[in-house]
């Protein structure tokens, strides 16, 4: 609910799930009313989905525009990561195992960062890459002879989960527990994932198999070092000080989440936009090498895997003639800023020859800017050029989607094309 003076519809709760599971079409109506005559607006707590006893829960700031979200992203001073990146409430010791960095603020963010950022190298990211082209190739190889299916388990979800997997070292026998571990932080709002539970005791669970594993692989990898990330993070060394195993789990289950569903999903929006905008792909496929990278800013912006994050505010500070006290929990909503007709030329166009094209699919700018930008792209560059050129004639169907305020996600989505041996 809508405290402030502000356009309202029966869509427009936008701290309800229902509001949530509505087509993105749907969603941004609001938001462009939104846009248009109400900036920023206050809030009703968004809905308690963890079912916790009080809690203390926060009414929250909208915030809708292009360049704002920018603004907030690039000032930390002002608006601090520290109690939370998540629209919703949670206990500080979830945010603390489960976020890493991300709901952190300088200098502990700085230094975690620095860290972390020391265990890729040149020579580990060359290794990556190398392992995403390779398994962008079998990927569709497989998928070629069966003629269609469920794109999400056919296509969409296996190059990241492979990705991950080969990055940390997982071995074989624990993928698909880990990944559906991290599947399930992102989908624990779900009514299909949680079931007759709780939702605080399926996310705790999924939790704690991640932390549980990415202890002992930490652990196993500082006696017995191999040739991936685990090992430089557990080896890496910035003045004297280290990574401590809670702090390699917490970045374990970020990396499981955000290195997972976002090109996961990315990749369902987009084969989804290229099925109803056959111009757009008759166009990418006349030279398809030359013109994919650009195409793929266009697959980020418009699927705009991550939906929202929140800051909370260090000092006074005004935004649109509103005066926020120190204290204020404020919500970016990336999926509007990427339709804000003030930065974007026709944003409710799919337009791959978008140029330039300076989205918030990777987070506004400033210290929290995505690390796993430029591996996102490669994943997505890899596996679209592959699908294209063996495939070239796939469709995808009409998605089911994740209800979550968090990652704008496709649960399964049928496709189909010319089976090829």
């Amino acid at each position: 609910m809508v405290l402030s003076e502000s356009p309202q519809t029966p869509e427009g709760d936008l701290g309800s799930l229902d509001f949530w599971g509505t087509p993105a079409e749907e969603r941004d109506r609001y938001f462009e009313v939104l846009r248009r005559s109400a900036p920023i607006s206050r809030h009703e707590p968004p809905e308690d989905i963890l079912g916790l006893p009080d809690q203390g829960r926060m009414h929250y700031w909208a915030i809708v525009r292009y360049e704002d979200i920018r603004r907030i992203s690039r000032d930390p001073a002002t608006f601090r990561s520290g109690d939370g990146a998540q629209f919703a409430d949670a206990p500080a010791e979830m945010l603390e195992a489960s976020q890493s960095f991300l709901a952190m603020d300088a200098p502990r963010h700085s230094k975690l960062r620095g860290l972390v950022s020391a265990a890729f190298t040149p020579r580990q990211v060359a290794r990556i890459e190398d392992g995403i082209r390779v398994n962008a190739k079998r990927i569709i190889e497989e998928a070629a002879a069966t003629g269609g299916g469920d794109f999400v388990d056919l296509i969409a979800k296996r190059l990241p989960l492979q990705t991950i997997s080969d990055m940390l070292g997982v071995p074989a026998s624990d993928r698909e527990r880990v990944m559906e571990a991290a599947d399930t932080l992102i989908a624990a709002a779900d009514p299909e994932v949680f079931g007759d539970r709780q939702p605080i005791e399926v996310l705790g669970g999924a939790l704690w198999t991640l932390t549980e594993f990415a202890g002992e692989l930490a652990g196993h990898r500082e006696k017995h070092p191999g040739d991936d990330l685990m090992t430089a993070l557990v080896q890496a060394e910035v003045d004297g000080e280290k990574l401590t195993h809670a702090e390699i789990a917490a970045f374990l289950v970020l990396l499981s989440v955000a290195g997972n569903d976002t090109t996961r999903h990315t990749t369902s929006h987009a084969i989804r936009a290229l099925t109803l905008h056959p111009a757009q792909r008759a166009r990418l496929m006349e030279d398809l090498d030359a013109r994919l990278p650009n195409a793929v800013e266009e697959f980020v912006r418009w699927a705009t895997p991550v939906l929202t994050f929140r800051r909370t505010t260090t000092r006074e500070v005004e935004i649109h003639d509103q005066h926020l006290p120190p204290g204020e929990k404020v919500v970016l909503f990336y999926h509007s800023g990427n339709r804000d007709e003030s930065a974007f030329e026709r944003p409710w166009e799919f337009d791959l020859s978008r140029s330039p094209n300076h989205h918030l699919g990777f987070g506004g700018g400033g210290p929290h800017y995505c690390m796993g930008a430029s591996l996102a792209r490669t994943q997505l560059t890899a596996i679209f050029g592959e699908m294209l050129r063996v495939i070239p004639d796939i469709e995808a169907g009409e998605p089911d989607l994740l209800r979550s305020a968090f990652i704008h996600g496709i649960k399964r989505m049928p496709c189909t094309f010319t089976a090829r041996a």
